[in-house]
């Protein structure tokens, strides 16, 4: 088991995850990135979806939003999850090549060009909305631009209202719904035992999923927080926050956790 004292005896030379068993809460191109990156830095991942994604509840927007896409009706379109790339696959979506493409997080950016969709714009500073409204020139010339943004059913429409304050002629449709899925007996069970050192808790929806799902949490076990939204949420919950103490044993483990996380996403379930 991990715990402060071996954090402890670690060398310098040692990877900051080295003997964290991590449970990455998604599947798919966003559990394969943070899996790596987790990885990378020392950690065993285990991948166990606690979410998943069904058929939005506005298939008939979504629908027409597409065919229109493909008919060069938009100037730009948004997306800020690999998810989008797998509904309009879904759906033979074709994006009309006038139309440009404005995404958030690597993960999306894998996923769209995977799928074989041209990327226009990415944000450089940092996988944020609002490094990419930031870095987004066109938005700002005094045009008006018609852009579709595509996002799922709990996201907080960052992009979408940057897009609107700025005037321009947004048509907004949630793409999917995210939907709990039961994580099976055995990851329950090393949960439980504290067999799993840590969870990445990627967004409100994951947090609501870990308080059902796992109500015997271990008391050791650190639960890395992305996005201040997700924090406020498991405070809510009254899920344990942790190791936010510099002075904490563990403040350099679940730092580190976050920050390998943070490099490959973006709040991508709580952001569009």
């Amino acid at each position: 088991m991990f715990n402060a004292s071996e954090l402890g005896s670690m060398s310098a030379e040692a990877k900051p995850l080295s003997g964290l068993r991590v449970l990455v809460p998604r599947g798919g191109t966003w559990g394969d990135l943070v899996s790596k990156a987790l990885r990378e830095r020392g950690a065993h991942t285990v991948i166990a979806p606690l979410v998943d994604f069904a058929h939005t509840s506005e298939e008939d927007k979504l629908v027409a939003a597409l065919k229109d896409l493909e008919a060069g009706k938009f100037d730009w379109m948004t997306a800020t999850s690999s998810t989008v790339a797998d509904v309009m696959q879904h759906h033979n979506a074709v994006i009309h090549p006038d139309t440009r493409v404005a995404l958030v997080g690597e993960a999306t950016a894998v996923a769209f060009h995977d799928a074989g969709y041209q990327i226009t714009r990415t944000p450089s500073e940092e996988n944020s909305t609002h490094a990419l409204l930031r870095e987004w020139p066109e938005i700002d010339t005094g045009e008006v631009l018609r852009v579709l943004t595509l996002r799922s059913d709990v996201a907080i429409p960052v992009v979408t209202q940057g897009l609107i304050g700025r005037g321009h002629d947004v048509t907004q449709v949630l793409a999917f719904r995210t939907v709990g899925v039961p994580a099976s007996v055995h990851i329950r069970e090393d949960v439980e035992s504290g067999r799993i050192n840590a969870i990445v808790v990627a967004s409100a929806k994951i947090a609501q999923e870990v308080a059902t799902q796992f109500p015997e949490l271990h008391e050791d076990t650190l639960l890395a927080c992305v996005g201040a939204n997700t924090v406020e949420t498991v405070a809510a919950l009254g899920l344990p926050v942790e190791a936010d103490d510099p002075e904490h044993p563990l403040y350099a483990t679940k730092r580190a956790l976050l920050d390998a996380v943070e490099s490959v996403i973006d709040q991508s379930d709580t952001l569009d």
